[in-house]
């Protein structure tokens, strides 16, 4: 990853956050961006604490100018974009007759137009120096169905089809495009759903995976790392699950 030039959605906390540490501390040259200004720049301060190269762009990738502004603005940077991870994400925990249409449209919004809107933009900046890497977020949600969480896993089986959709469009011009699966990691966004530490949910959630607990942001940012680099040269239109063995059982 010496030099390349990596762009995360979604990266001022959870695995957004931690995959930014990883390619920082790999050589890459890190866009960190996410709706929130003042988590973003203390991610950006922290990896270059540690002799890695950073900048903070804040953007909301449900906005297409934002994520225009987001990928001008790192090529304007760095010169160019090799490898980009579509992290940004929302969660929504009600059963389908709950839901309403503005549940519906915010967690589409961001979930699925905003990998959506991210992929157009970097794909361009990509077919200009002749290829890159780019890795949707997707969950164990995006292969299997989970009761009381209708709409989020409806937007995760999305992200797996655009993701194997795109892969095809964009073989030919060395544009990989991969999923990478998570089961349940333990981030802000699990807390939120499944609450604080010693919690009859969150034991419930580690007794779900095989491995007997739930998986660490590092975990993934490492998968994250290995499909962004030229070891997975031959990978393209898969998902990487990274499940501890759920999608196993």
């Amino acid at each position: 990853m010496k030099n390349k030039v990596i762009l995360i959605t979604g990266a001022t906390s959870g695995i957004g956050k931690a995959t930014a540490f990883k390619f920082g501390q790999a050589g890459a040259k890190v866009v960190v961006s996410g709706r929130r200004q003042s988590e973003g720049q203390s991610v950006v301060e922290a990896i270059k604490a540690e002799g890695g190269e950073a900048i903070f762009v804040r953007a909301d990738v449900t906005i297409e100018d934002d994520v225009k502004a987001l990928v001008s603005k790192t090529v304007e940077t760095y010169g160019r974009l090799d490898v980009a991870f579509n992290n940004a994400g929302v969660e929504h925990v009600a059963p389908i007759s709950e839901v309403t249409r503005g549940d519906y449209q915010r967690l589409f919004d961001i979930n699925v137009w905003g990998v959506t809107n991210s992929m157009q933009h970097e794909i361009a900046a990509m077919q200009k120096t002749g290829g890159g890497s780019i890795i949707n977020t997707s969950s164990i949600g995006g292969h299997v169905g989970m009761a009381g969480l209708s709409i989020y896993i409806a937007s995760k089986h999305a992200v797996e089809g655009l993701t194997k959709t795109t892969a095809l469009e964009y073989a030919k011009e060395g544009i990989r495009v991969n999923a990478v699966a998570p089961g349940a990691i333990d981030t802000d966004m699990v807390t939120r759903f499944a609450g604080e530490e010693g919690s009859e949910m969150r034991a419930g959630l580690a007794s779900m995976h095989p491995v007997g607990r739930m998986g660490r942001d590092t975990e993934i940012a490492d998968a994250v790392l290995f499909l962004a680099s030229d070891a997975a040269s031959f990978i393209t239109g898969t998902s990487l699950k990274v499940d501890g063995g759920f999608l196993a059982q």
